[in-house]
């Protein structure tokens, strides 16, 4: 029973580690290349706050420990 609350403790602290806020430049960076793998030729993203997104559907992202929003458009 001794060596199960330190290892409770550990797993508790990792999560949190897991679960830190990303910074919103980090985040638009790593979607970007995911977008370019699938060779979109034109789109837009674009870091907004939440209280100024329009259209739910268009995020791809939550930055800045959920303050901010990553919207992206696709340009056809």
């Amino acid at each position: 029973m001794q060596r199960i609350i330190p290892a409770l403790a550990l797993l508790m602290l990792a999560g949190g580690v897991l679960a830190a806020p990303k910074p919103c430049e980090e985040l638009k960076q790593e979607i970007e290349v995911k977008i370019q793998a699938n060779n979109v030729p034109s789109y837009t993203l674009e870091i907004v706050a939440n209280d100024d997104v329009q259209d739910q559907s268009m995020v791809v992202g939550s930055c800045d420990g959920g303050t901010r929003k990553i919207i992206y458009q696709r340009n056809d």
